[in-house]
């Protein structure tokens, strides 16, 4: 690449409110990231974070402790990796206003999401979660506020007869919020800038910004995940902020978590498309306004979605994506250093299947998810699809527990094999994550990805069981004759 790297930094983000990482895994997965080109850290701990007092109903089950969180900033300090936290205050409030205590604070009564803008004690709340998570991280040069996808603003009784005076607007409502928030944290902690998503910014006139006074305020991400993104268009956006008066901007692509709620293993090409053109963004874009890139990876889409990938199934996305940007594309020569990097045959999926052929924290995980979404449900689909299942051991037999008593050798020896070997590499896989990830994301990765599946064979089995204990053919069945189908003539057993 020609020029200087334009992202002077560059922040892995750590999306804690789905499958949090054990203290163990980022001391082995922080020196990684610095050697593939992070130089810090977006932590997204949402109820990971161990408030204190009025806030610790936010814990989740095993949220950090404060020594926890001390030690993952040395464990980042001794990475070289500079942390900045995100405390989310205004949109993606569900993790705080699902509760009782402070459901009165919900923009929209029924919905969790948003947060009232209106009330005092909104303020209070959010202000009072930012000064406990910068009390842990004291001398932080900057702070993520949040402000996304702020659902449902404008909806409450409160907006609704506020939008009725005819000076205000929806821009307005967000924009105070964002002012009082930013407020806070600048006169709460000096030399502590706020960061803020844009996307609640990107169609708000100009000079409205210009006039709000938040453009002096807060630092804004523009964030976009597409393989497609329209680089014109961003172009446009940050010339847009920088004449509102916004000193600096940051950028934000993916490395995972980005391409569907349910996805199970990153589309790496995808991931790679949307830094290439991040890269051609920086490039066109207004001089020196871009502090850094976060490569997001995102764990839910919000508090109450399934889990998407794992840290350590995205593990060589992030490691292409990083590398990518350092070098300026991905030429053959940057795929191979990823490979080294990783000690990985190659980024593709075949190899990724094979244990103990890559290196890097977290590869057992990585090769064992991948062997499971690609091929679990497809063996047992296959399976259920046998001739002598569907032809002999039908929904209508199961459930009526029917079965010719030969059919029970051609079917259930298969089963079990099918059951065995999966169990075994299932047990694999349940092992490493224990060793990377609380009880509670182990279950639910799997009851979520494999139980479905495995439930298929068990109870297969458990009917094969009781249909044989019935006796040999019942009379409604007697008299057929048992072959193959369209009296092809070959009878079985």
């Amino acid at each position: 690449m020609s020029g200087p790297m334009p992202f002077k930094m560059r922040l892995v983000h750590l999306d804690l409110k789905g499958a949090p990482p054990r203290v163990s895994y980022f001391s082995e997965i922080f020196p990684l990231f610095h050697a593939l080109g992070a130089n810090g850290l977006l932590i997204e701990y949402e109820d990971m974070f161990p408030y204190e007092g009025h806030l610790r109903l936010l814990r989740a089950t095993h949220a950090y402790s404060p020594s926890e969180v001390t030690e993952i900033l040395r464990l980042a300090k001794l990475s070289k990796l500079e942390v900045v936290p995100l405390v989310q205050t205004f949109g993606h409030m569900e993790f705080v206003l699902k509760h009782t205590a402070f459901a009165h604070l919900r923009e929209v009564a029924p919905f969790p999401s948003t947060l009232n803008p209106h009330e005092a004690e909104s303020l209070a709340l959010v202000g009072a979660m930012i000064d406990q998570v910068l009390e842990l991280h004291r001398g932080a040069r900057w702070v993520h506020i949040g402000c996304d996808e702020v659902c449902h603003l404008g909806e409450g009784e409160a907006s609704r007869q506020w939008l009725q005076q005819e000076q205000n607007s929806h821009a307005k409502l967000c924009l105070s919020h964002v002012r009082a928030v930013a407020s806070h944290v600048l006169a709460r902690h000096p030399g502590t800038t706020p960061l803020a998503w844009d996307d609640m910014l990107r169609d708000i006139p100009q000079d409205q910004l210009t006039a709000s006074g938040v453009p002096q305020l807060v630092e804004p991400v523009l964030w976009d995940y597409g393989a497609d993104l329209d680089i014109h268009s961003k172009v446009l956006l940050m010339e847009k902020y920088r004449e509102c008066g916004f000193p600096r901007l940051w950028a934000a692509s993916a490395f995972k978590g980005a391409t569907g709620a349910t996805q199970a293993l990153p589309h790496i090409e995808h991931h790679l498309r949307n830094h290439v053109q991040w890269l051609q963004v920086a490039g066109s874009g207004p001089a020196d306004m871009l502090q850094g890139i976060i490569l997001t990876g995102w764990q839910r889409y919000d508090h109450f979605s399934v889990l998407c990938e794992l840290l350590p199934v995205g593990i060589p996305s992030l490691a292409a994506c990083l590398q990518l940007l350092l070098h300026g594309g991905f030429a053959e020569h940057v795929r191979l250093r990823v490979e080294h990097l990783l000690g990985l045959p190659s980024l593709g999926t075949a190899a990724a299947q094979s244990q103990g052929t890559s290196s890097f924290p977290g590869s057992d995980i990585h090769a064992l998810v991948t062997q499971v979404s690609l091929h679990l449900r497809s063996s047992v689909d296959t399976l259920l699809e046998n001739r002598y299942i569907t032809g002999w051991f039908s929904p209508y037999h199961r459930r009526r527990k029917l079965i010719h008593p030969v059919m029970i050798q051609h079917i259930q020896p298969e089963v079990l094999s099918l059951l065995g070997r999966w169990s075994a590499l299932v047990q694999q896989l349940e092992t490493a994550l224990q060793l990377a990830f609380y009880p509670d994301a182990v279950e639910e990765w799997l009851e979520e990805n494999v139980r479905p599946s495995m439930q298929q064979l068990q109870d297969l089995l458990q009917d094969l069981s009781e249909a044989a204990t019935t006796g040999p053919c019942p009379p409604a069945l007697a008299g057929t004759p048992v072959g193959t189908a369209e009296g092809q003539g070959s009878q079985v057993g």
